[in-house]
C-alpha cells in the first residue's frame, strides 16, 4: 500500500495510491482511517512531506564506505563504528517531492546530497528484540540528508550543516510493502548516476536499530528514522535536479535553487 498526503481545493488530507489514482480517507495511517469516496489523479493534486513526524531520528554513520569517505573530509583516520549511534534532525528542514532545496548565499560549494532510506513508525514500541522490531513499521520513504560540508567540519554540532531550512526533502509517499534485502538506492543529478549501492548493506540494519532504540527510548506512531547513506557524495549548485530513486519505493526529486 501507498499512502500519500496531498493538498487540493484547500485542504490537506491522506490518500491511498493506485498506479495514478488517490482514493482519499478520513483519518489517518497512524490511528484510524476509512475511505470518503473521493478519488484524484496524482498529477491534480500537490504532494506534501507524506506524514509530519512528532521525532525525526537519525542513523548515525551506517555504512562503511560512507565512513572512509567522512573521514578523509575531516583529515582524519576511518573509524568504524562498534555500536549503532542515534542523532536528532529538525522538522522545520523538511520538504516535500519536487519542492526546491535552497543552497545558503553563505554556504560553500561542498554543498551535497544523501540518498537514505526513511523508516516510519507506525506502532508504539518499547524492548523490542531485534525479531519482533519490524513489528512497530508503518512502511518506508525517501529522504536526502542535504549536507554543508564546511559547516559540518567547522561547526561543533550540525545545526546548520544539516538543519538549515529545505536541507530534509522527504517523500513522495510511505510504502507499506517493502522487502529491505531487494532495495537499491540510486543518486542522479541532472540524470547522471553518481551514487548507486545496496539499500540494506549497512553496518547495523533497521532491525538492529530500532531494538538498541527502544531499550531507552518509546518508538510513537509518527516517528521516522533516517538510515545513512553510503560511498562518496559530489557537489549539488543552483540549477541542479537530484533524484533519488529506492527500487520498489519511488522516486524522490528536487531543483537545487540559490537563496535570494
Amino acid at each position: 500500500m501507498r499512502w500519500v498526503r496531498y493538498e487540493a481545493d484547500g485542504k490537506t488530507s491522506y490518500g491511498i495510491l493506485n498506479g495514478d489514482e488517490i482514493s482519499e480517507v478520513s483519518g489517518n495511517p497512524f490511528e484510524t482511517y476509512s475511505e470518503t469516496g473521493t478519488t484524484r489523479t496524482l498529477g491534480s493534486v500537490k504532494l506534501l512531506i507524506p506524514f509530519e513526524p512528532k521525532t525525526f531520528y537519525a542513523a548515525g554513520i551506517n555504512y562503511e564506505e560512507h565512513v572512509r569517505e567522512a573521514a578523509k573530509l575531516l583529515n582524519r583516520e576511518p573509524d568504524l563504528p562498534d555500536k549503532a549511534d542515534i542523532g536528532y534532525r529538525a522538522n522545520n528542514a523538511l520538504i516535500a517531492h519536487n519542492e526546491p532545496i535552497v543552497k545558503p548565499r553563505d554556504s560553500g560549494e561542498r554543498f551535497q546530497y544523501e540518498g537514505e532510506l526513511v523508516v516510519v513508525i507506525g506502532k508504539q514500541a518499547k524492548h523490542l528484540s531485534e525479531a519482533e522490531a519490524l513489528s512497530c513499521v508503518l512502511g518506508y520513504t525517501i529522504g536526502n540528508d542535504v549536507s554543508e560540508r564546511d559547516w559540518q567540519a567547522a561547526d561543533r554540532t550540525m545545526w546548520r550543516a544539516k538543519n538549515s531550512d529545505t536541507f530534509k526533502p522527504m517523500g513522495p509517499w510511505i510504502e507499506t510493502d517493502v522487502e529491505l534485502d531487494k532495495l537499491r538506492t540510486q543518486v542522479r543529478v541532472n540524470g547522471q548516476v553518481v551514487s548507486d549501492f545496496a539499500t540494506n548493506n549497512m553496518i547495523f540494519g533497521v532491525q538492529h536499530y530500532i531494538s538498541v532504540m527502544t531499550r531507552n527510548i518509546t518508538l510513537f506512531p509518527g516517528d521516522m528514522i533516517w538510515m545513512g547513506t553510503d560511498g562518496a557524495s559530489e557537489n549539488m549548485k543552483p540549477g541542479d535536479v537530484c533524484d533519488i530513486e529506492i527500487t520498489g519505493i519511488g522516486t524522490l526529486s528536487n531543483p537545487i535553487v540559490l537563496e535570494e
